[in-house]
């Protein structure tokens, strides 16, 4: 069993963290139903799901929301489940009529989830926006990139995937264990500009306290510092060194050959720019693989910079089973690993509408009732 087997999950079917919060959810254990557009389904075979990874774990039905019946349809789904969650602008949900308000009046222990990504209210609440703006108005991107280069933005990790989807998740969880002891669902408003502002607290505290300036790429953790970067290769290729602590740089030192007079004083940032160069220049003679011969398994805090391709077959993960396999695509297990209820992934990715007529039937819809709907154009 999963943590959160026997919760059940609505999915207003949306993009980028709103599905990677459902597989969050799913691989430990929740069942979700994801409702897609009527209008988008297409159909596939089943035995070659889609590569959308964050898809996996939930079934698929196909519902024309604008359809009074095709709103009837969510709203009786959402009577027997424990969360319902949507991606909409503020606002798009209540007009079509699948709102907090209108669930909550089905379910008064529902968890409504939504996820945006500058709140539900606020200036910047009804525009349109990206990961990129939302970690821009945390305070988060400023802070990210070299010093001779401007902000240089981390994928869409910061904002979409830690900031929006992981906390939606954690807000959803956590309305849930309230929804159990009081009997009262709750609204869970889920913003990446709130996200990402908060996994800056750290930074917030030492900016306030002097350690970090506003300077980007001066500071320890933004590759200012020697013993904090990432170095080039003779082959091209990239190390990682994050020797913070005293006896980790002490064997910094010593590993790359270097002078421990010159390097003592590890923490003179005057000195940063020209240690910097030389440790450069020492990590330049070899290859990377020669380097993991060097540093592996030391306390130098090293790692070998891999591509999603090389991640997938270092010894250390493989070992540790982080990827595995699923519909013939190679793809990061569930995490995080519980003991007692691990996550496991319970179905690959599904096709849009897969499952409607299962779901319906086990939401106690007859076959004549199904086929009026699907008639209807409600149902797809």
């Amino acid at each position: 069993m999963g943590a959160l087997d026997g919760v059940r999950v609505i999915e207003l079917a949306g993009i980028g963290p709103g599905p990677f919060c459902g597989m969050m959810l799913a691989d430990m254990g929740a069942e979700i139903i994801r409702i897609d557009r009527a209008g988008s389904v297409r159909g596939g075979d089943p035995a070659s799901p889609p590569a959308v990874v964050n898809a996996r774990g939930r079934r698929s039905i196909g519902v024309d929301l604008k359809s009074e019946a095709g709103r009837d349809l969510v709203l009786r789904l959402v009577e027997d489940a424990d969360v319902v969650f949507e991606g909409f602008r503020p606002g798009v949900a209540e007009r079509l009529g699948v709102g907090p308000e209108d669930c909550l009046a089905r379910n008064p222990a529902i968890v409504y989830g939504r996820m945006t990504g500058w709140g539900q209210d606020g200036p910047y609440a009804s525009t349109a926006g990206h990961d990129i703006n939302y970690i821009s108005l945390a305070g988060a991107l400023a802070h990210m990139g070299r010093s001779d280069s401007g902000p240089v933005p981390p994928l869409n990790l910061v904002g979409d995937f830690g900031g929006g989807g992981m906390y939606l998740a954690y807000g959803i969880v956590c309305a849930l264990l309230s929804a159990r002891t009081t009997g009262e669902g709750q609204v869970v408003d889920a913003a990446m500009v709130d996200g990402a502002a908060s996994l800056m607290s750290f930074f917030y505290g030492m900016l306030h306290t002097g350690f970090t300036t506003s300077n980007r790429g001066e500071n320890m953790l933004d590759t200012g510092a020697h013993f904090y970067d990432v170095y080039e290769c003779s082959d091209g290729e990239y190390i990682s060194i994050g020797s913070i602590e005293p006896q980790f740089y002490a064997e910094l030192v010593e590993k790359l050959g270097l002078d421990p007079d010159d390097f003592a004083a590890q923490h003179d940032r005057s000195r940063w720019p020209d240690l910097k160069e030389k440790v450069a220049a020492v990590v330049a003679t070899r290859t990377r693989a020669e380097w993991d011969a060097v540093l592996e398994g030391s306390d130098v805090c090293y790692a070998p910079v891999l591509t999603v391709a090389e991640a997938i077959e270092h010894p250390h993960n493989v070992a540790r089973g982080t990827f595995v396999e699923v519909g013939g695509i190679v793809q990061p297990g569930p995490a995080p690993r519980l003991s007692a209820t691990p996550g496991k992934i319970r179905r690959p990715p599904p096709h849009e509408g897969q499952h409607t007529d299962e779901v319906l039937a086990e939401a106690g819809l007859g076959d004549e009732e199904i086929a009026a709907l699907r008639t209807a154009g409600a149902v797809a």
